[in-house]
């Protein structure tokens, strides 16, 4: 019975395969074409030579051969119609193997007869035939397994046909050999069906042909390196497979030595490798890289990264809240946070995007951090830090605790450029909580160097702009400097005058016409320089702080109600003159923000070692983007007409004394200047020159 379904199923399939041969041989003239006409034409010698010659012939064994190369070559050249981006160069290399395993099984079935008489040899070599079949199976299902996954979604619909009905016939083929394989016998009943199984998959392969024109492919991402490995891993299977056959046919007491061998061997490799943590970290770090998909696209991630920092304007947001969201969607972040580094080496908040809750003051710790990660660009996997000791390249540091501590903070990826941190991005937890790995690792750093180069650049724009408003200042300067050289010169004249005329009255009413033009064209001018002097600086020395806040706000009263309150013996080391000039442009800048009725408060006292001087106001108040972004900087001001040179001079002044000035503020409730100084030396007398108003 088994022989009877066996003739008139590969015979029935013999006609069928001859059939689409001739009919697909309609499109010779397209190249990628004429794989499948061969492979269709030797499908079909090779059915008829198992309906009449038996499926161990030789010419069985070779149409078989000619079969699965033709079909290989038909899958090559869909592969070759996508673009060589550098993936191809691994598959092709697994199509180069399975090729020569398909050559070894053609030489293997043309000198089988000559064996037959001798039963060792032809159980040997009907063995190894049946190796080869698995393995050329197995690897087809493979590339088959390939061709498909690394297509995009668009290709995959016209080879998705072709696909099934090669995977039907391979796994079919793995079947057999494997039975036939562990059975050491026949396997009648599984060759029988055989022709009905490829006769089966006629209408898919008649289907798919219709499409010939359509089979075009796209490669995706998908790593190449997953097929190689799982080859390797068969390619194991089968060594081992070949050996225990060999083993089986050799017999006596070599089985016993091939077996304590084997267990030594393996039992010496586990006692060297595995107590390796270095090794075992590679090879998690080469198995995710290489067996499995990668997590990322990394080119729809950076061009989501360009789009999100590039994306300017008036709507748009700060260069540093875009370089957060940047970063932070990459890894589907909610909320992300930049601390960049401070004139104290401290890091401070620089931006923030939809970081919910507050965020501390840096500390001391922080330079250490700093330089740390300057020298070694570390990615921290923060909820992984125990004892907030971060290790790299040898080298460890102390994580601040305020940073470990930050709720829901992730990541921490620092922007280097030229060897200087420009910014430390704290990222939060994703949706799915996970550890960091090597992909998130590399992707973060070159994230992070982008990011770094924009900011930099920012920076590097926004100085040379500084540098081009005071330029233009210094023009309008000289313009100035030449009206008032006009101003001098009539007061010069009626200075000559009056030692003539003094005594005539027309003389006097228009001297006093002139001094008042000159007043006002003088008023004019200050109220379009600013504010401003330029007197020497001097060094620091101990100062009475009550002696210069008392006279400012004596000179201040007269036009704003002003209070003052701290402790009289307090004592700072500063310039007494800078303190001052910092001082008027901060309290006038408070009064200017300020409602007429509403008064201005100094205070001062100690505090940590430091003399502190506040000045609160409660008028408008400002935003947290225009302190981060504008306040400090030149020609940036929010008063009508103003310069906006008051606040910027003011902290150039204090940073010259060794001091600092913090800010802080809120719109609509009002703002608060704290300046520190050192403590001065206590003294009883102090000599102090009161400051002009």
């Amino acid at each position: 019975m088994p022989a009877f379904v066996g003739l008139w199923s590969h015979s029935i399939a013999a006609l069928l395969y001859a059939a689409l041969a001739l009919w697909q041989a309609r499109h010779w003239k397209d190249a990628s074409n004429r794989p499948l006409v061969g492979a269709f034409a030797a499908t079909s010698l090779w059915c008829l030579f198992v309906a009449t010659l038996g499926p161990q012939s030789a010419l069985a064994g070779l149409a078989e051969s000619a079969r699965n190369f033709g079909f290989l070559a038909f899958m090559y050249a869909i592969l070759r119609t996508a673009k060589d981006d550098g993936r191809q160069r691994a598959v092709t290399a697994i199509y180069t193997v399975i090729a020569g395993v398909i050559g070894f099984q053609l030489t293997l079935a043309g000198v089988r007869p000559d064996f037959e008489h001798n039963k060792v040899v032809w159980d040997a070599l009907i063995s190894t035939s049946q190796i080869l079949g698995l393995t050329t199976a197995a690897g087809s299902l493979l590339l088959v397994h390939n061709l498909y996954a690394q297509s995009t979604i668009e290709s995959r619909d016209t080879i998705r046909l072709p696909m099934i009905a090669l995977a039907a016939m391979w796994m079919y083929d793995l079947h057999i050999n494997t039975v036939a394989y562990f059975t050491h016998g026949p396997v009648t009943d599984l060759v029988a069906v055989h022709g009905a199984v490829m006769a089966a998959l006629v209408p898919l392969f008649a289907l798919a042909s219709r499409r010939s024109a359509e089979w075009r492919m796209q490669m995706s991402r998908a790593a190449t390196f997953q097929s190689i490995s799982v080859l390797a891993i068969l390619g194991y299977l089968i060594l081992m497979m070949t050996a225990s056959r060999a083993i089986e046919i050799v017999g006596g007491q070599w089985v016993r030595v091939a077996q304590l061998g084997t267990i030594l061997t393996m039992s010496l490799a586990a006692l060297i490798l595995l107590p390796s943590a270095r090794l075992r970290a590679w090879t998690r770090v080469f198995l995710a890289k290489h067996l499995f998909e990668h997590r990322y696209d990394y080119r729809e991630e950076w061009l989501r990264f360009t789009r999100t920092i590039a994306k300017a304007g008036q709507d748009g947001a700060e260069l540093g809240e875009r370089v957060v969201k940047a970063i932070a969607d990459v890894a589907d972040s909610p909320a992300g946070l930049l601390l960049v580094p401070d004139e104290n080496g401290r890091l401070t908040l620089g931006a923030r995007w939809n970081w919910p809750d507050e965020v501390p003051h840096g500390t001391a710790g922080d330079v250490a951090l700093i330089r740390f990660l300057e020298r070694t660009g570390f990615i921290a996997d923060l909820p992984a830090l125990r004892g907030g000791l971060a290790e790299s390249t040898g080298e460890s540091v102390l994580v601040p605790a305020w940073i470990i501590g930050l709720r829901d903070a992730w990541a921490g990826v620092p922007l280097v450029h030229s060897d200087k941190l420009v910014g430390l991005v704290v990222l939060a937890c994703p949706p799915v909580r996970r550890p960091l790995d090597w992909e998130d690792f590399d992707l973060f750093r070159t994230a992070g160097l982008q990011a770094a180069s924009y900011i930099a650049e920012a920076r590097s724009q926004e100085a040379l702009a500084d540098a081009q408003r005071f330029d233009e200042f210094n023009r309008r300067f000289a313009f100035i400097m030449h009206d008032i050289k006009n101003l001098v010169s009539q007061l010069s004249l009626v200075a000559r005058n009056a030692e003539r005329h003094a005594d005539n009255p027309e003389f006097r009413e228009d001297m006093i016409a002139t001094l008042q033009s000159s007043v006002r064209k003088m008023n004019d001018l200050l109220a379009r320089l600013g504010r401003g002097r330029g007197a020497e600086a001097e060094p620091p020395r101990t100062v009475k702080v009550a002696a210069i806040v008392g006279a400012i706000v004596e000179t201040r009263r007269r036009t704003h109600p002003i209070e003052a309150e701290g402790d009289e013996a307090l004592t700072a080391t500063a310039d007494p003159a800078r303190l001052d000039q910092a001082l008027a442009h901060l309290v006038q800048n408070a009064i200017d923000a300020s409602a007429p009725d509403s008064p201005v408060r100094i205070v001062y006292g100690a505090e940590s070692g430091e003399a502190r001087i506040e000045v609160i106001d409660r008028g408008c108040g400002m935003s947290a983007g225009f302190i981060r972004s504008r306040l400090f900087h030149p020609f940036s001001s929010t008063k009508e007409g103003g310069f906006g040179v008051g606040a910027y001079e003011a902290r150039c002044l204090v940073k010259a004394m060794g001091g600092r000035l913090e800010v802080e503020s809120r719109e609509g409730e009002g703002s608060r200047f704290s300046l520190y100084f050192p403590l001065g030396e206590p003294r009883s007398n102090f000599h102090y020159e009161r400051m002009r108003a």
